[in-house]
């Protein structure tokens, strides 16, 4: 997906740079060769770019399991179709800082219903009407820290997402943290928040980039 005349990939990935994570890994499948030929090792950037090729679909999290050296030491994964100003390197230290298996970047989201709507009781009869309601939720913003330990709960080579994931790991009782991001972040998955993400990126450039 394409902003400003480049991948929102290619964003991402200038932004891990600026953050000094440079062993990277792109769990590819579908159009893996197209990937390969543009991002290439990820020199130009100053990353040492790696691609994993997942042969049939794993789902969200099940794709970690192809790659080598995660049960090793504590590792960032993220969606490459989010475009967002979140300083990795300060969640990383976040992270560090609260001891858990995983953290989780958050954002707080506030959706509109242009509708009226009601709420009705068991047999039907109405016991709240609310005129074009808001409602606040906290949203995953794909963006995760996990330690080593995660590798345990992600079976080799079988689908797994990553929502189930994180119950897995709760249920086990582990310590999965939020790290809530005030800043700017927007998931490019449906239209209309691509065509925003792309005004937005116009307007907030040096948000996003270091500029040469």
């Amino acid at each position: 997906m394409p902003i400003d005349g480049m991948p929102i990939l290619e964003i991402l990935l200038r932004r891990l740079s600026y953050s000094g994570l440079t062993d990277v890994t792109l769990t590819v499948g579908q159009l893996s060769q197209l990937f390969e030929a543009f991002f290439q090792d990820g020199k130009k950037w100053g990353l040492d770019l790696k691609y994993s090729l997942e042969n049939e679909p794993l789902g969200t999290a099940g794709p970690l399991s192809l790659i080598e050296g995660l049960d090793k030491q504590t590792f960032l994964v993220a969606n490459g179709d989010v475009l967002t100003d979140l300083e990795f390197g300060d969640m990383l230290s976040f992270h560090r800082s609260e001891g858990g298996i995983a953290t989780l970047a958050v954002y707080q989201r506030q959706v509109h219903i242009d509708l009226g709507t009601i709420r009705t009781n068991n047999i039907g009869w109405v016991v709240d009407y609310q005129e074009k309601p808001s409602f606040e939720f906290t949203a995953t913003m794909g963006v995760n820290i996990f330690e080593p330990k995660v590798m345990e709960y992600i079976p080799q080579r079988q689908h797994l997402d990553f929502p189930d994931l994180v119950l897995k790991l709760i249920a086990a009782g582990e310590k999965v943290a939020t790290y809530p991001h005030h800043g700017y972040w927007m998931d490019l998955g449906s239209p209309l928040d691509y065509q925003q993400a792309v005004k937005d990126f116009e307007r907030m450039r040096n948000s996003f980039l270091k500029e040469e």
